[in-house]
């Protein structure tokens, strides 16, 4: 299916891995020129050869730190150097570190909340200009299910991302029509986070394979399974493409039907 974004620009964070690099990949096949970052080089140049690999558009690779707001405005700025434009804004973070209320300290709240929020509104600070102009564009936010149910030993999690819940739907309202803003809501997806942890567990013993690991991750799952990355990756495709032109404000789980809330 042709997603009708072909010749656009798409700015996606946290790109060199997981679920933000997973977006940029299926924006790329659909002729989208992406740029992606993150704070490793290595690992960025990596994510920037296979996605280029298989790209239909362009490749731009930037690393930055998303807590750095200069190094947010030089990555807004090389993106409209290199093309000139910009359409699409997909903002993704890594988690904060897991731990009960009584074990975070203000350090580790503010630290959450730069991370996960001041990046987001200091980008959209910036991009909301050049999304707006040329017919408009869209901004997806990756952020977590734990918006909707909160997991246990993830307090920075369960509060500090439902600010970017309510800072999507502020931004949806004062950025239409030209803007869309959505956000979307992973469940547990195989990535290097997720195989990480299962090879901790096979070396305490806990599991005897990947695969039996990968199983007991997707047992609670009414689809018997945890997400590919790329399953993700072709949602936030669809939000960002005219496809989805009537979906605005809207906060969508994929999760394969694993949460229990009723909204």
């Amino acid at each position: 299916m042709d997603l009708g974004i072909a010749g656009n620009t798409a700015l996606i964070t946290a790109s060199s891995s997981g679920l933000g690099k997973a977006s940029a990949m299926a924006l790329a096949r659909e002729g989208v020129n992406v740029v992606i970052n993150g704070r490793d080089a290595a690992k960025l140049e990596a994510a920037r050869n296979e996605i280029e690999a298989e790209a239909q558009g362009e490749v731009l690779a930037h690393p930055a730190d998303l807590t750095d707001a200069e190094a947010l405005e030089g990555l807004v700025d090389a993106t409209l150097d290199t093309f000139g434009r910009l359409d699409h804004l997909v903002t993704s973070a890594g988690g904060p570190p897991s731990g009960a209320f009584l074990d975070t300290d203000d350090a580790d709240w503010y630290e959450a909340y730069d991370l996960l929020v001041m990046s987001v509104v200091r980008l959209v600070r910036q991009c909301a200009p050049h999304l707006k102009a040329d017919g408009g564009g869209t901004i997806v936010t990756i952020t977590s299910r734990s918006v909707k149910e909160a997991i246990d030993a993830l307090v920075l999690s369960n509060s500090v991302r439902m600010s970017v819940i309510g800072l999507e739907k502020t931004l949806s309202k004062e950025l239409a029509p030209e803007v869309r803003a959505n956000a979307v809501l992973p469940g547990a997806h195989e990535t290097a986070r997720i195989r990480e942890l299962i090879e901790q567990a096979m070396e305490r013993g806990d599991y005897d394979s990947h695969e039996e690991g990968l199983a007991d991750w997707g047992a609670g799952n009414p689809l018997q399974r945890i997400g590919d990355p790329m399953e993700l990756g072709h949602t936030v495709a669809f939000l960002s493409s005219p496809l989805s032109g009537y979906i605005n404000g809207a906060a969508i789980p994929i999760d394969g039907g694993s949460g229990a809330s009723n909204l």
